[in-house]
């Protein structure tokens, strides 16, 4: 489709629109069909052989494409597993031995014998023998319902389910109230048959199925966790590491996964009160909280290591701004084979690159400098992006834009999500990407985001892919999410203020992390005819096309004005219902952030009318980004710096807005909100002077 009407940050729309109509004609569903089949013909775990070997598929599809190519390594810190085992100890006669082998019959990768056990990374080794307490999902909430019924979990292992919150802020949770080990399981509620048919006569987990995972406590910092704020190199002295059992983001609990099947024996013989009834799951038998009289014996042995990690590295020099960065980022790593999460987006993302090589190969440069990156040990805890963004920090500094795409496509569903001055941004480059259902994609996101639209969207895949509830939409358009973390943006937006999104396409996904993600199930349940694939490509490479040749930046700051002016109204209203009295005051906060939206408004009218030398406009409207970032970080992370935009503490996946504000008014810390509204109103005042330097 050519583009109707001017393109937003372009003095000749029209030579663009022709460029951008000869890269949609490119990505092809067959080709991206054969990047899947390739990539998850074996489980390729990060660190291992086959992993490797998925580097150098990719980092040949990228020289294919005509990009300056490199693999760089990284030396990071992780574990495999030696032996795991969970048995029932008491009462007598009751029989499990888990985790059971993951199998249905059918599945024809299952059975592989280079599949590794289920297991949680990030989990020390442990051989624990305790009662079990039942914990429900494991929020703070749940475990003062625990206190009120005078539950005690100091020394116990807590059983808890999948979905709510990220799995290690469950053992962060736990471990905090002294629990002795964690079990985590999927309840059949949440992605199994209560959902409807199991695979493989359905898409939805069946009783074998386990969800793996990475339970560090990555809210600290993502990344090597021996080396925060600088990367992991191999050249890397030990000595200048922080030692692992220092590490603030290694759990001090043992913890591992099961499947609802070998969960169900351990809950069915719990006694103690009746779980609350919200608290009651899929499985056939009334759900009691505990302690006893089950008791299991947990027998981790972990197998730690420095481990080296492959990023591949694709870049298309800039013709004019050559030091003024593009990125768009998927990683390849996956827990087993990985077909929707994450080589659903690898393959999305050769497709993209083939377009944007055919261009290349008619003599086309882009502006700006485009990076393509295929990232390693995301699942361990966003390894191979964080570090990689820490080695090139004063980089960065002039980057444009960082496009993610992760779980590309588990079905029909777009969703989208940013920093709010792209949102407007990804809107519109999906009006002029063809829909498989006809139209374009924004016409058909619209209708699916009708009330009464059919949801798909499960617990779990919302654990997998939680970025679709948006804290201020903008009035009468579709709603774009705000970044919380559990993907490779996190090291660019709220680490370094690069302004990012992250786009994907939801549907029935019920084997999140499982052997049972493989080829088999995306050709059945995902994308059979791999138009989505097509689709995802289509618009992940315009994305990275349109901010690359746009002359001047097409960022919307006032949008994210008017969302900050709704954020701050929103915690001033929370300080008065929480506080009373004792309320901080905001007046001053308030002034800011609307001076900020005027500002962004003032500028992006200027934006549209672009001047003959746009480097000072594109200069300041990156600059209003980065005064966003605290220098001291947050309140005990100081690794996010994101004045706006944090994952939560207590939910991980899902995004905090104004988090050193909410997070203090949350706690009742008068004080601490105080210093925090500050540093706020401190940094908008920054933003906006920014922005105005340039009217």
């Amino acid at each position: 489709m050519t583009p109707s009407a001017p393109i937003f940050g372009f003095r000749d729309s029209s030579a663009e629109g022709a460029i951008e109509s000869r890269f949609l004609t490119v990505p092809d569903p067959k080709l991206a069909e054969e990047h899947l089949h390739t990539l998850t013909q074996a489980p390729h775990m990060a660190g291992t052989p086959e992993d490797k070997a998925t580097a150098y598929y990719v980092a040949d599809k990228f020289r294919e494409a005509g990009l300056e190519t490199e693999i760089v390594e990284y030396k990071v810190w992780f574990n495999e597993p030696k032996e795991i085992s969970v048995d029932i100890t008491a009462p007598a006669g009751v029989k499990m031995h888990g985790p059971t082998r993951e199998h249905v019959d059918g599945d024809p990768y299952d059975d592989d014998p280079r599949v590794v056990l289920p297991f949680s990374a990030m989990s020390p080794s442990g051989d624990v023998e305790a009662d079990v307490v039942y914990a429900n999902y494991g929020t703070p909430e749940d475990f003062e319902k625990l206190e009120k019924l005078k539950i005690d979990v100091r020394g116990k292992i807590v059983l808890m389910r999948y979905g709510q919150n990220f799995r290690g802020v469950k053992l962060f949770i736990a471990q905090q109230h002294g629990a002795g080990g964690v079990i985590l399981y999927s309840d059949p509620f949440d992605d199994g048959w209560r959902r409807g048919d199991k695979y493989p006569d359905g898409p939805w987990r069946p009783d074998t199925g386990v969800q793996r995972g990475s339970v560090g406590y990555m809210f600290e910092f993502p990344g090597d966790p021996t080396t925060p704020g600088f990367p992991s190199l191999p050249s890397l002295a030990e000595s200048k590491r922080i030692p692992p059992e220092k590490s603030a983001q290694m759990p001090r609990i043992p913890v591992t996964p099961l499947s609802y099947h070998d969960a169900a024996p351990i809950l069915q013989h719990l006694d103690g009160p009746d779980s609350p009834r919200e608290w009651q799951g899929s499985l056939p038998f009334t759900y009691h909280v505990g302690p006893g009289p089950v008791r299991v014996r947990m027998h981790l042995k972990q197998d730690y290591q420095y481990r080296i990690i492959w990023d591949v590295i694709g870049r298309a020099r800039g013709s004019e701004w050559p030091d003024e960065w593009v990125i768009a980022g998927n990683h390849r790593d996956a827990w087993v084979y990985g077909a929707v999460d994450p080589n659903s987006g690898t393959a999305a993302m050769l497709e993209a690159v083939h377009g944007v090589g055919e261009l290349l190969k008619s003599g086309w440069r882009p502006k700006r400098t485009m990076i393509f990156a295929s990232w390693d040990g995301e699942e361990e805890g966003l390894m191979g992006s964080t570090e990689w963004a820490e080695q090139h920090e004063s980089d960065l500094e002039k980057a444009s834009a960082y496009f993610n795409m992760d779980v590309a496509v588990s079905g029909p569903r777009f969703g989208a999500s940013a920093v709010p001055s792209l949102k407007q941004f990804v809107r519109d480059v999906t009006k002029v990407v063809a829909s498989p259902k006809g139209g374009t994609v924004y016409e058909e996101w619209r209708r699916l985001d009708q009330p009464g639209a059919p949801l798909t969207l499960s617990p779990a895949e919302a654990s997998a892919d939680s970025r679709r509830q948006p804290a201020a939409p903008t009035q009468g358009e579709l709603p774009v999410g705000d970044l919380g973390s559990g993907s490779d943006y996190s090291a660019f937006q709220q680490h370094l203020g690069v302004p990012s999104a992250d786009i994907g396409s939801s549907g029935a996904y019920g084997v999140y992390h499982s052997v049972f993600d493989n080829f088999a199930w995306f050709k059945k349940f995902a994308d059979p005819d791999f138009l989505y694939e097509q689709e995802m490509a289509r618009v992940f490479g315009l994305e990275v096309l349109r901010m690359a040749d746009a002359d001047v930046l097409p960022y919307d700051y006032e949008e994210y004005g008017k969302e900050i002016v709704a954020y701050v109204e929103m915690a001033r209203k929370k300080a008065e219902n929480k506080l009373g009295k004792s309320a901080p005051n905001m007046s001053a906060l308030i002034a800011a952030a609307q001076r900020f939206q005027q500002a962004g408004a003032k500028i992006l009218s200027q934006q549209k009318n672009p001047p003959r030398n746009p480097e000072g406009i594109n200069q300041a409207l990156r600059g209003a980004e980065r005064a966003l970032l605290l220098n001291q970080g947050l309140p005990h992370r100081p690794w996010f710096r994101h004045a706006i935009y944090a994952p939560g503490e207590y939910t991980g996946y899902a995004a905090v807005v104004i988090p050193g504000v909410n997070e203090a008014l949350d706690k009742g810390d008068v004080e601490a909100a105080r210093q925090q509204i500050a540093l706020l109103t401190a940094a908008l005042q920054d933003a906006a002077s920014e922005l105005e330097r340039r009217l």
